[in-house]
């Protein structure tokens, strides 16, 4: 069974080091799963926050489904709870409170029927980590369009 996916936070892996990851279930209204099926959602600028013993995942844009009429009047960026078991949440908040880890959302995807979001938690990345990173990618770049011309000629 394959997982289709949704959306990505392609930034999260350039600024973050991805320690553990966790898979969670979202609090949906019905027009925002008919968006998701069509696949307009971003993961862009979102995060994720812990309030009173709860998971929130905060600024997440799905678009408003065009075809609900009155019944979408609802923000496009409103918090959305996660659904995690309480043993996952109190490892969590124990990891974000107190080794300095932060949360982030990594992907939206659909698995059989549900809508699950991918979470994990991180450490910042330093810029000159991110300058390693760069230089690596630019170093894998160049040796496969080496390796793509010698396999042309």
């Amino acid at each position: 069974m394959t997982d289709k996916i949704i959306a990505v936070n392609k930034s999260a892996s350039f600024e973050y080091f991805i320690e553990e990851r966790y898979q969670a279930g979202v609090v949906l209204e019905g027009a925002e799963v008919k968006s998701l099926r069509a696949g307009k959602a971003s993961l862009g600028e979102s995060f994720c926050e812990i309030r009173g013993g709860e998971i929130f995942l905060k600024n997440m844009h799905i678009a408003v489904y065009d075809k609900s009429g009155a019944f979408s009047t609802r923000d496009s960026r409103r918090d959305r709870k996660l659904l995690l078991n309480r043993i996952e949440i109190s490892k969590i908040v124990g990891k974000v409170n107190e080794r300095g880890y932060t949360l982030v959302p990594l992907k939206v995807y659909f698995k059989d029927a549900l809508i699950k979001v991918e979470i994990a938690l991180c450490k910042g990345k330093h810029t000159y980590d991110k300058r390693k990173a760069i230089a690596e990618r630019d170093v894998r770049r160049a040796l496969d369009r080496a390796v793509k011309e010698l396999n042309n000629q």
